[in-house]
Parts: structure tokens; C-alpha cells; sequence
């Protein structure tokens, strides 16, 4: 049995620079790989390198519109992107290229059985951006980038996200609306940005009942979050037989977040990894790839990665 985790990220992430104070920090990426390197996880993972997503791979997703506006939005030197809240810097553009490519050459690893499942430690993130837009801290949607290139390139059919990060990943949601080939789980704290993912948004037409939403309120643990993965997410994904699991590891959802009012324990997030694990086993040949998302408390977000990673190693 192949035990061996890939580990996808790069000092080249970085270079996205949101500028003094903002939480999306470039020392995001320093956290992680510390964290790992500290718990003595960094000999034991696979590195593989990440590439840049090409235009045609990010077009299974976005609109060709939308990527001219991201692109001419960082090249005119702009510190905001104009179709919604996500500071840019001049080397933002080719950053988001690395960050979705980087998801993609860890789904082909995946699928190639070099290794039997990854951590994307990646940014900018990606769970907000749709189709036609990006926002909340997001150019590009890396986890649905990941989902297409497994259907696209590997010829898969189905895929499951599931999403534990605090806030909801509408542009997730938005892309596999009306899709019906990819289950998105989530599970967010509500009310709290961006103000969507309520319990009745279950998808339409092909795509009816394919998404699930799970809205608790700030104070919300292991008790409400686990118990739903236990008790929804598995059934869900028995019904469902995904050929592929995504996770948005979101770390935002940990107990002290600045932007979040959740109290999951690294524990949590172990427990949490096992049990997607068992479902990949069950459904996907365990091919799993996760992809970091929020996490703005430097100490706590690497912890909960370096958790979330001996767990997937386990």
C-alpha cells in the first residue's frame, strides 16, 4: 500500500504582495513549510515542483473576458482587482498561473499513482473565485481548475469538493451550479463573508442536489463540523461514487483565526483528513488532493497544515 503524500508550494508564491497588515500574507507560505519542516513531515512528503497553468486550462473554468481584465488589472499596475476584493501586485497574474498550475501537477501525480495523495500549499487562494469574477483574496479557482483538468485530462466523471474553510466558497459553488458531474460539501460559519451558502442553495438543473451547504453560526467545533462530514458527506459520497476528492483545506476554521469564529482543533483537522481519506479509499482509488485556502493566524495555520499533512501521510 503507498503511503507517500506529495507536497506542492514555492518561495515563488510570495510574490503575490498584498502590502503591510493585510491577513493574506506572503509569510503564509513560510508558516506552512516551517510548520512542516518542524514536525519533522518535510523528509517524508514527495516534492513535486508546480508549473503554470496555461491559458486553455484556465478557460475550462473562467471566461476568456475574465482573464484579460485579472491580466491587464495586475499589468496596469493597479493594487485592487476590479471585479472584487483581492489586493494585486505586479507579479500577482504569473503568482495565480503558479498557484493553479501547481494544483494541476499534483492531480497528475495523483492520477499517475506517484503518489497516492497531495498538499497544495499555494497562493493567492482560490475558493472565491467564479467563472466571471474574482474576489475575497482570489484571482483564480484552483480546486475547480483541478476538478476540470481530472475530467478534461484524465477523462474522470465524477469529483467531489468538499470545503471546510470559514467562509463560504461561492465561487466554487458558482462554477458546478448547474453541473451535476462535481459534488461540492461545504461547511462555513454564518453570517460571515461573502453572505452566501445558505442550507436551500442546492444547485438547479443537472446540477440539483449536487451542492451542500452547511451554514453554523460563530462558536461552531468539532461537534458541528465533523458531524456533518460524518453524517452527510459520507452518505453523499456513497450515492455519489466520486472518482476523485478535492478538499479546500481552508485552516481559517481553526480555534483563534483573526477573520473567523470557529474553534476546529488541529485535531479536528486531523480527524477531519482521516475521514475524507476513508471516503477517497471507499470511492476514489484514494486519490485525494488538497488545496490550502484561508488561515490568517501565522502559528495556528501552520500547525493545522503540518496536522493536516502527517495525517494525510498516515
Amino acid at each position: 500500500m503507498k503511503t507517500k503524500t506529495g507536497f506542492v508550494t514555492s518561495l515563488e508564491y510570495k510574490k503575490h504582495q498584498t502590502g503591510l497588515g493585510h491577513p493574506e500574507t506572503s509569510r503564509r507560505i513560510d508558516a506552512v513549510i516551517n510548520a512542516i519542516r518542524d514536525a519533522g513531515l518535510d523528509e517524508k512528503v514527495t516534492k513535486i515542483e508546480p508549473r503554470s497553468a496555461t491559458r486553455a486550462e484556465l478557460e475550462r473554468v473562467h471566461g476568456a473576458a475574465y482573464i484579460d481584465i485579472a491580466e491587464s488589472d495586475v499589468a496596469s499596475g493597479s493594487r485592487q482587482l476590479s471585479t472584487g476584493d483581492t489586493t494585486i501586485s505586479k507579479d500577482s497574474f504569473t503568482t495565480a498561473l503558479l498557484a493553479a498550475g501547481g494544483v494541476l501537477t499534483a492531480v497528475d501525480a495523483v492520477m499517475a499513482g506517484t503518489v497516492t495523495n497531495a498538499f497544495c500549499a499555494v497562493r493567492p487562494p482560490g475558493h472565491h473565485a467564479g467563472p466571471n469574477r474574482g474576489m475575497g483574496f482570489c484571482l483564480f479557482n484552483n480546486i475547480a481548475l483541478a476538478a476540470r483538468h481530472a475530467q478534461k485530462k484524465h477523462g474522470l466523471g465524477k469529483v467531489l469538493i468538499c470545503d471546510w474553510d470559514v467562509h463560504h466558497g461561492n465561487g466554487t459553488q458558482d462554477c458546478f451550479y448547474e453541473d451535476g458531474s462535481v459534488l461540492f460539501f461545504d461547511t462555513h460559519q454564518h453570517p460571515l463573508y461573502p453572505g452566501t451558502g445558505m442550507a436551500d442553495e442546492t444547485g438547479s438543473g443537472k446540477g440539483l442536489g449536487c451542492i451542500m451547504n452547511n451554514p453554523f453560526p460563530a462558536g461552531a467545533g468539532r461537534a458541528e463540523i465533523y458531524g456533518v462530514f460524518e453524517n452527510r458527506l459520507v452518505k453523499a459520497a456513497e450515492k455519489f461514487k466520486p472518482e476523485l476528492i478535492l478538499i479546500s483545506a481552508g485552516f481559517d476554521s481553526r480555534i483563534g483565526d483573526p477573520l473567523g469564529g470557529f474553534k476546529l482543533t488541529d485535531d479536528d483537522f486531523m480527524e477531519l483528513t482521516r475521514l475524507v481519506k476513508k471516503i477517497a479509499a471507499d470511492h476514489a482509488q484514494t486519490r485525494l488532493v488538497s488545496i490550502m485556502e484561508g488561515g490568517y493566524n501565522l502559528e495556528g495555520l501552520g500547525k493545522a497544515a503540518a496536522a493536516h499533512v502527517r495525517a494525510l501521510l498516515e
